[in-house]
C-alpha cells in the first residue's frame, strides 16, 4: 500500500525542501513515493531538488497554473493507493501520515482525512470546518449567543475557531494543507481527477462538498499534528486583497450547494456583511501598524 505525495513548490525553495526533508525523516515503515510539482518558479532551478533529493520525482509545470490544477498534474504521475496533498509550507514532526493509514483502515466508509495543524509557535490552526449556512453565519455574528451553550454543543455545531481540535470528529471540510484521501475516490470526478476552476483558496472545500454529496465522509484525525507556517508563499501586505477572493469562491460554492434559491440570497447578503465590515476593520488596522489582525 503506497502513498504518494505530492508537493507544490512556486518560488519557496527553503520551506519546501523543510517540508520533503520532514517526511524523509518521519514517513517510516510504510511505502510512499514523494511527487514534487514545481509550478513554473523563476527563483532558482528547480533541478536543485533532485540535487538535494534524488529520489523525489520532480515534475515541472510549464506554467503557474494554480493549486488544484498542479496537484492533478502530480496525481497523474502517481502510484500510490492513496493521495496526500501536503502544501509546500507544513512540516512533520512525528509519522503522522502512517497514523493517518492506520485511521483509513480501521475506517473504510472515510474518504477525506485531515489532522490537526499548528502553528510554528503551537497555535492550533481551524482545520475541521462546517459548510456555511445562514444559521452558522448568524451564530457567528451574535457570539454571544453561542456562548450561551455548552461547549460540546457549540463546538460540535460551528467547529472551525469554536473547536479545539483536541478530538476525532467527523465534519463537512478539512484544510487542503494535509489532505488525504483513497486515489480511487477520484472516479466520482469528471475525468478522474479533483475540480480546478479556482487558481487558488477553497479548491479544499469544494472538493469536500463534491465528495460528500456521494454519501462518503469527511474526517478530523486529532491523534497527530503537524506544522503548518501558512502562506509560505504569500506576502503579508497581500494576505488581505486574498481575502477577496476566499470570499468570492466561498460564494461560488455555497451557490452550488443552495442553488439560486432565496435561502442563497440571504445568506449572500449576510455573509458579505460580515466579511466586508470585518475586511474594513483588518485593512485600516494593516495601515496603521503594518500587522495583520487576527
Amino acid at each position: 500500500m503506497t502513498v504518494s505525495i505530492i508537493v507544490i513548490n512556486f518560488n519557496t525553495f527553503e520551506i519546501t525542501c523543510n517540508c520533503i526533508r520532514s517526511v524523509i525523516d518521519n514517513a517510516i515503515n510504510f511505502t510512499y513515493e514523494i511527487i514534487l510539482v514545481d509550478n513554473f518558479s523563476t527563483e532558482c532551478n528547480p533541478a536543485m531538488f533532485k540535487e538535494k533529493f534524488p529520489s523525489v520525482k520532480l515534475i515541472t509545470n510549464k506554467s503557474n497554473s494554480g493549486f488544484a490544477e498542479g496537484n492533478n498534474l502530480g496525481i497523474s504521475n502517481a502510484s500510490g493507493t492513496y493521495i496526500l496533498l501536503l502544501n509546500s509550507d507544513t512540516f512533520l514532526t512525528e509519522n503522522s501520515i502512517k497514523k493517518c493509514l492506520a485511521v483509513f483502515n480501521k475506517n473504510k466508509d472515510i474518504a477525506v482525512l485531515g489532522c490537526r495543524m499548528v502553528y510554528p509557535n503551537g497555535e492550533v490552526q481551524h482545520s475541521a470546518r462546517r459548510f456555511r449556512t445562514i444559521n452558522w453565519e448568524i451564530f457567528d455574528l451574535l457570539k454571544f449567543a453561542l456562548y450561551l451553550m455548552p461547549y460540546p454543543q457549540r463546538s460540535k455545531k460551528m467547529l472551525g475557531k469554536y473547536f479545539r481540535h483536541d478530538e476525532d470528529i467527523e465534519c463537512d471540510w478539512v484544510n487542503g494543507a494535509f489532505f488525504m484521501f483513497p486515489k480511487i475516490i477520484l472516479d466520482n470526478f469528471p475525468q478522474k481527477k479533483l475540480d480546478n476552476r479556482f487558481f487558488m483558496y477553497g479548491e479544499d472545500q469544494l472538493w469536500c462538498w463534491q465528495i460528500k454529496k456521494e454519501g462518503y465522509k469527511i474526517f478530523f484525525y486529532s491523534g497527530t499534528t503537524i506544522v503548518h507556517i501558512n502562506s509560505g508563499s504569500t506576502k503579508p501586505g497581500k494576505i488581505l486583497e486574498l481575502k477577496k477572493i476566499m470570499m468570492k469562491n466561498e460564494l461560488i460554492i455555497v451557490k452550488e450547494r443552495l442553488g439560486t434559491s432565496i435561502s442563497y440570497e440571504i445568506f449572500k447578503i449576510i455573509f458579505l456583511f460580515k466579511e466586508y465590515s470585518r475586511y474594513a476593520i483588518k485593512w485600516v488596522y494593516w495601515i496603521l501598524f503594518r500587522r495583520l489582525l487576527k
